[in-house]
């Protein structure tokens, strides 16, 4: 007897911890808004295309823009539901300088892109266009000149749908898959097709000089934006711009920040 009351009350003590299990996991607490890791990046720009940055992580709200400041511009990479879709500039000062950021996207450093805000202070530009990695900064200029910059900040999983990384197309595939091109003495070309616009820009020649597309988009002249392709001889950067056509574009070759040889805008 003293046996069948023994298990009798064990059994009970089993029910009431499983009771309060079942207590504890109905109202526990709900998980607050999904996090993603945004890494902040060294200010010195990477040396080659296969190298990193250092970085450092922090922890922001999923829908929250990540931004990147300097006095007179701010440049922000925003998820889709974000007030800040995509990667944006914006103009906050009243000066004599334009504000632009500059980027790299999918982790590659072999191609730089930046786009150049020349709106009045308050607009906003920029580009959905962007990976599923992107490395940015702010910078301000004064006409072409680069006159000041910002810390680099990698921001990763923001965008819906990413571009793909494109590094191994050459300059004839890219002509081959274009509908307009242009060179520059024979060491820079830009070729772009619309309808699901993109630009190549492409290094064409065996020197020390980095090839670069500046164009328009859409018939906004308050817009440049560029390519700057870094990886060598033989080699395409690429952008897209969704439904938005090109209006404006040319090659340039230049030495660093140094324009060493350029054409005219052509119109599209």
């Amino acid at each position: 007897m003293a046996s069948r009351r023994t298990v009798i009350a064990a059994a009970v003590m089993a029910a009431t911890a499983l009771s309060v299990d079942g207590a504890a996991a109905t109202v526990a607490p709900l998980q607050g808004p999904a996090a993603r890791t945004v890494t902040l990046a060294s200010p010195d720009r990477p040396a080659s295309p296969s190298q990193t940055p250092p970085t450092t992580k922090v922890s922001v709200a999923a829908d929250d823009p990540v931004c990147a400041r300097l006095k007179g511009v701010e440049a922000c990479v925003g998820p889709d539901g974000s007030d800040r879709p995509g990667i944006t500039v914006e103009d906050t000062a009243d000066d004599h300088m334009h504000p632009a950021v500059e980027y790299y996207l999918n982790g590659y450093l072999g191609t730089k892109y930046v786009i150049h805000n020349l709106g009045r202070s308050g607009e906003v530009r920029g580009s959905r266009e962007i990976g599923k990695v992107v490395t940015f900064r702010a910078a301000l200029y004064r006409g072409d000149r680069r006159v000041r910059y910002g810390r680099w900040k990698t921001v990763r999983n923001v965008a819906k749908y990413p571009i793909k990384r494109d590094t191994r197309t050459t300059p004839v595939a890219a002509r081959a898959k274009s509908k307009t091109c242009t060179t520059t003495k024979g060491a820079a070309t830009v070729c772009f097709a619309e309808r699901k616009t993109f630009v190549y820009a492409c290094d064409t020649g065996a020197d020390k000089y980095q090839a670069r597309a500046e164009y328009f988009v859409a018939g906004d002249p308050t817009t440049r934006y560029e390519i700057h392709q870094l990886a060598g001889v033989g080699t395409c950067g690429k952008a897209e711009h969704g439904e938005l056509s090109i209006s404006m574009y040319r090659a340039s070759v230049f030495d660093h920040n140094r324009r060493k040889a350029t054409r005219l805008y052509k119109y599209n």
